[in-house]
């Protein structure tokens, strides 16, 4: 042991003596700093889930292969070991980051103002926009039974979470008198249902964006239990001289055609992926 305390204290000694005769020059070091290597990295780990997910949709899970990504990312199948043990994970993965994207949503509105129908309705504009993206699609396209036991109870509990938060925004409603007396439950999962149809028939760069599409499902998936109407209002003739409500009531009414006509395309949408 003193032999190799020795050796290195000599070694440090001759290394001192270069440094001082041969100085580092300005070149910046080829090992990036810590910070910036776990950048590097996370980006490179989001490149692939991006990926992933996209051929996932594209050409449904068991389809899609790790050598279809690696190739859309330009780099060997092996290199996505680096950052993934298996398709099963990125699938996980994807759902995981759709569902904290929702968790967001649930927060922001319970944190919000509001009477329970002005919470369950901006939910539900947030949840259906989500219903657009290739992650909230996540949500809804693929397969639980795809999922390890461990991750599908996790992803169970999780939609329990959901599915308690537009309940409990109804009933709150039924309580300050925004909502119509109605069975939570029943009213959650009609709403619940069409928005996560969303995520199977929805196309972008179609007529309508995906925010108009969302705020169109609010209007018509809580009219039926809202306590005062949204229509009326838009129903009504504009005044004069204001041309900028009447072009943003008569967008309304197309947005109104429009979604209702995307909805009755569903069927023969579900079989195509994005």
């Amino acid at each position: 042991m003193g032999n190799i305390r020795a050796t290195f204290r000599s070694q440090c000694d001759n290394s001192h003596a270069m440094d001082a005769r041969f100085p580092l020059s300005n070149t910046e070091s080829p090992w990036l700093p810590f910070e910036s290597r776990r950048r590097a990295r996370d980006e490179k780990r989001e490149a692939v889930l991006r990926a992933a997910v996209q051929l996932f949709l594209e050409q449904g899970y068991h389809r899609a292969t790790l050598n279809d990504v690696a190739k859309r990312l330009n780099i060997t199948k092996p290199a996505l070991y680096n950052y993934f043990r298996g398709k099963d994970e990125i699938l996980f993965e994807c759902w995981s980051i759709g569902h904290e994207l929702v968790d967001d949503c649930i927060g922001e509105t319970s944190a919000g103002g509001g009477s329970g129908l002005d919470k369950l309705r901006k939910l539900t504009i947030r949840y259906a926009e989500l219903m657009t993206t290739d992650y909230g699609k996540s949500l809804v396209r693929f397969d639980l039974r795809d999922l390890s036991e461990h991750n599908r109870k996790i992803v169970q509990t999780a939609k329990r979470r959901i599915d308690r938060a537009f309940r409990d925004y109804i009933a709150i409603g039924i309580a300050d008198g925004s909502v119509k007396p109605c069975d939570p439950k029943l009213a959650a999962f009609a709403i619940a249902g069409s928005l996560n149809w969303i995520g199977h028939w929805f196309q972008p760069g179609g007529e309508l964006t995906g925010h108009a599409v969302a705020e169109e499902f609010a209007i018509r998936l809580t009219e039926g239990i809202a306590t005062t109407s949204m229509r009326k209002k838009a129903d009504k003739p504009p005044r004069k001289g204001n041309v900028g409500n009447a072009s943003r009531e008569d967008g309304s009414e197309h947005h109104a055609r429009a979604a209702a006509g995307a909805a009755g395309q569903s069927k023969r949408a579900r079989g195509r992926l994005r």
